[in-house]
């Protein structure tokens, strides 16, 4: 307050009223020509409606500004909301992604473990297949030793027989020797 008191009795004790010799308030004083052609070019605007028009557009350029600031507004919050719809897409896609993982994970233990499972009844059935086979060839080698046994035996005793054999003798060997292999078979 005490500035703007200061700066007015300067304004007063300065006006170039002072500065000029002569009366003040005549035409041959270009201080008071300039105040008067100032007051008319102020009363002119004033007359023109210049600070009408002046408001008018300040007005008019401070409700564009409004509306810029309003149009701001709500593409910011557009804008938060796309972004914050991405972010809650792009959680569900990670989480998703996760669940798929974790699934694939899931179904190639459970195929390693089904894998084993059935390598080990194929290793089983192949094991048991070769016993079998071991089995089979052991019984037919048996077979075919005692085939060929019997069948040296056989050829031995016929000649054996047939140096100390009477015909009579012989007959009743064979019978006896039918009626054994006849008990053994059965």
């Amino acid at each position: 307050m005490k500035k703007l008191l200061i700066s007015a009795a300067a304004l007063a004790v300065a006006t170039p009223a002072m500065a000029a010799s002569g009366p003040f308030f005549s035409l041959g004083n270009t201080d008071f020509v300039v105040l008067v052609a100032f007051l008319i070019f102020i009363g002119i605007l004033l007359y023109a409606g210049v600070p009408g028009m002046i408001g008018g557009l300040l007005d008019k350029r401070s409700a564009a500004i409004k509306a810029e600031l309003e149009e701001a507004r709500a593409l910011r919050e557009e804008a938060k909301t796309i972004l914050a719809s991405y972010e809650r897409k792009q959680k569900e896609v990670i989480e998703q992604s996760n669940r798929i993982v974790a699934s694939a994970k899931e179904e190639a233990n459970a195929a390693a473990d089904k894998a084993k499972a059935e390598l080990k009844v194929s290793i089983e059935r192949r094991l048991k297949a070769a016993e079998e086979q071991i089995a089979s060839a052991e019984a037919s080698a048996v077979r075919q030793v005692r085939e060929q046994a019997v069948a040296v035996a056989v050829a031995a005793a016929g000649d054996v027989l047939s140096k100390q054999s009477t015909p009579e003798w012989a007959a009743a060997s064979i019978d006896a020797a039918i009626e054994q292999v006849g008990d053994k078979l059965h």
